[in-house]
């Protein structure tokens, strides 16, 4: 199964659980992120292994240097393209 085709799923379940007030879901084993570079920024639900892969480390410093220790949207916040994002989750799912 393609990254897209799982982060749709988990974009459509957390649309799914919103409707009915469990907005803030997160399974075991995995973390919420929010991605993007503008305003508007995208949800994705990651499993933890991902945050010790030197590739999302490098994802990790950017926001590191974006924001610090702060993250607007009170959830870890990466600044990169969603295009980006896809890319290497779907990467890290390959190993």
């Amino acid at each position: 199964m393609a990254i897209r085709q799982v982060l749709r799923r988990s974009l459509s379940s957390e649309k799914r659980s919103n409707s009915r007030g469990s907005a803030d879901h997160v399974p075991k084993g995995h973390c919420a992120v929010y991605v993007g570079e503008s305003e508007y920024k995208q949800r994705f639900v990651i499993p933890v292994s991902y945050l010790n892969h030197h590739l999302f480390q490098d994802l990790l410093c950017q926001a590191e240097e974006e924001y610090g220790f702060y993250h607007p949207m009170g959830g870890l916040t990466i600044p990169c393209s969603g295009d980006l994002f896809v890319d290497v989750t779907s990467r890290l799912r390959r190993i």
